[in-house]
């Protein structure tokens, strides 16, 4: 029975270098892959998805209006598919998530989806959500804080490196508006070594 998979980290965990990767495996094995990623983050250019290692690949464009089953239904009219992957997975909408999930269950297709756990507040995203709450498996990848431990948090910084406390909850960028911090640290660089506060 195929499977939604739900692959999520903080910020600069190799997300992207994984999706490609197990894309490529496919690949190699004469399997084909449909490769998606969100709209709004064109930093690489329009229906690219790109590693911070130099890696990429060409992928379909979805934002919040698409339907994805549709979308994927009408592709097998074409040719096998045999796994759908999905860059920037925070970035879907409920709907798109069970429609990922229908994908799966119906079509018999394994689709792996890729993103990030929670904004520079430590909230949810709206695909995240849906992926923890009905994904068949969850992986975390792992990334490390400056002080060594393991990083949850998604630390937003303006152009100076000083941290970010509100704002819209998307807001796109890489290294230089996001550190990835442990809890104890992301909580220090917001308010200091004080008695710990909701954010």
């Amino acid at each position: 029975m195929a499977k939604l998979y739900f692959y999520y980290s903080a910020m600069n965990a190799g997300k992207t270098t994984t999706l490609l990767q197990s894309s490529f495996n496919y690949r190699e094995r004469g399997m084909n892959t449909m490769l998606f990623t969100a709209a709004i983050d064109d930093r690489f250019g329009e229906s690219v998805i790109a590693s911070r290692i130099g890696l990429q690949a060409d992928a379909h464009i979805f934002d919040t209006n698409l339907d994805l089953f549709v979308k994927i239904t009408n592709q097998l009219n074409g040719s096998p598919l045999h796994c759908v992957l999905v860059d920037e997975a925070q970035f879907l909408t409920k709907d798109q998530v069970f429609q990922l999930a229908g994908v799966a269950d119906r079509l018999g297709i394994p689709v792996l989806c890729y993103g990030i756990r929670t904004d520079f507040q430590a909230n949810l995203f709206e695909g995240s959500q849906w992926l923890l709450a009905i994904a068949d498996e969850l992986h975390e990848l792992k990334t490390i804080c400056t002080c060594g431990s393991k990083a949850t948090m998604n630390l937003r910084v303006d152009e100076n490196g000083t941290p970010v406390k509100e704002g819209a909850s998307i807001e796109i960028g890489g290294n230089d508006r996001y550190i990835a911090l442990c809890r104890k640290h992301f909580h220090e660089k917001l308010y200091g070594p004080q008695t710990p506060t909701n954010p």
